[in-house]
């Protein structure tokens, strides 16, 4: 793929009917190409950047295709850093693909997923960290999730991260430096201060991947099992949740056969809810396969709400089985059906009544502060949300450990540069510093086409 002389389009928009359409167009005849099929007041190739003219689209034989605005962005104030267009038409699929198949017979290939954006990473646009934003921007479904992805994409974590990786560099650059002058006995920084500043990066490290828990809910929403014994109000409590009648409600118990899941935003924050079968012995065999799939969603769950009602209260046997599928911290005490007995008092987080919906607020926020825990994040600090950031900070963390302790012990600088420049690697992978074709394909084949 040749980035410097391959010009590539794609339609920008989702597919489907609309009141318009976009395709992005993007290379070094990028407004050549366009203004090949296009009919206008102005020649698009001496527009000035920035610039939207009205005209034309036309095929190879001169047929109308559509009335159309085409932008033009110059290199390399785009969004790749390369010459740009950007034809908007009705958003009809049979008008994008007329369009398409015009720029194709010329000197325009189809883009590939995500290509946009890696190009726009390698002009020096974004780098790695905030390119992977872009499809976090594109994909986030919650305010929270799309202001997270919003700060990554300004840079605040890639800033952090650079910050790290440059005082590194320059103490691995001494130490270096020393080894050259190492007959000369000359010392650049003394082993007080790489003792210091190891043990200071090692601290701001942790504290960024002290973030990844509450950026990973932020991004990814949190899991919630709703858990009980047959007729409790699991199924009512989903629908009242929901504000849906989307599971049966019923006095027979082992209603609810299956998994039921569904999505509610609280404050910013996507919960997945799961709806499980009742937990308990059955001789009937579609049941029991809904009790092991209850199972395996308390387990893989990152909360469980374990409904008891005022007539049954809690069911200690199933308790007992909860713990040993996981931890009690997850666990919130849910008493429903409080209507029938208001004036009682139960041992549990929250009473409510999933049919007049008492108590429900107070589930709502007992869930967000379980989720987000004891940390307060402002939106102005870094925060993690990607698996391979976290394991790349994990990395770095190693390589500074093996080297304080090289420091501490007074080992050679040999020692200490080598896993100083271990460190740094992790550090740049992050931002895109140090890439392979391998790394930066598994990235943006998970974009969109036309992104």
């Amino acid at each position: 793929m040749n980035f410097k002389e391959d010009t590539i389009a794609a339609i920008a928009t989702p597919a489907g009917v609309g009141a318009i359409s976009v395709i992005r167009i993007s290379g070094p005849e990028a407004i050549g190409e366009a203004n090949k099929i296009f009919v206008g007041k102005k020649n698009l190739s001496e527009c000035p950047s920035h610039t939207i003219h009205y005209g034309k689209i036309i095929d190879k034989n001169g047929n109308f295709i559509d009335d159309v605005l085409v932008s033009v962005f110059l290199s390399p104030k785009s969004y790749t850093g390369e010459d740009s267009a950007e034809i908007s038409f009705h958003g009809n699929p049979f008008i994008a693909g007329r369009i398409l198949e015009s720029l194709f017979e010329n000197k325009v290939r189809p883009a590939e997923p995500g290509e946009f954006t890696r190009r726009a990473f390698i002009n020096g646009k974004l780098d790695l960290a905030q390119a992977e934003a872009v499809a976090e921007i594109i994909e986030a479904r919650t305010e929270a999730s799309l202001k997270g992805a919003r700060n990554q994409l300004d840079g605040l974590l890639s800033r952090k991260v650079h910050s790290l990786r440059e005082k590194l560099v320059n103490t691995s650059s001494l130490l270096e430096l020393e080894l050259d002058f190492s007959e000369e006995d000359i010392e650049l920084i003394e082993n007080e201060k790489v003792i210091s500043l190891l043990s200071e990066t090692i601290e701001e490290i942790n504290e960024l991947l002290s973030t990844y828990g509450f950026g990973r809910i932020i991004k990814d929403g949190i899991n919630v099992a709703i858990v009980g014994i047959p007729n409790v109000g699991k199924s009512s409590l989903l629908n009242y949740l929901l504000k849906e009648y989307r599971a049966i409600v019923s006095d027979i118990p082992g209603t609810t056969r299956d998994i039921i899941r569904e999505e509610v935003t609280i404050d910013g924050i996507l919960f997945k809810l799961f709806d499980t079968a009742g937990i308990r012995d059955s001789s009937d065999e579609i049941e029991k396969e809904g009790v092991l799939r209850s199972k395996e969603a308390v387990k893989s769950a990152d909360l469980i709400l374990f409904l008891s009602d005022v007539e049954q209260n809690i069911s200690k046997p199933l308790l007992e089985e909860l713990l040993s599928l996981t931890s009690k911290e997850k666990i919130i005490f849910v008493m429903n059906k409080i209507d029938k007995n208001p004036a009682a008092r139960f041992e549990a987080d929250v009473c409510i009544s999933a049919k007049t919906g008492e108590g429900i607020k107070v589930l709502f926020t007992i869930l967000k502060d379980k989720a987000l825990g004891t940390n307060v994040y402002s939106e102005k600090t870094a925060v993690i949300s990607s698996l391979r950031h976290y394991n790349l900070l994990k990395e770095a963390k190693s390589s500074l450990e093996k080297a304080l302790d090289s420091a501490v012990e007074k080992l050679s600088e040999e020692f200490i540069s080598v896993d100083l420049r271990n460190a740094e690697s992790a550090l740049g992978e992050i931002i895109g510093e140090i890439s392979t074709d391998d790394i930066l394909n598994n990235i943006f084949q998970k974009f969109c086409i036309g992104k």
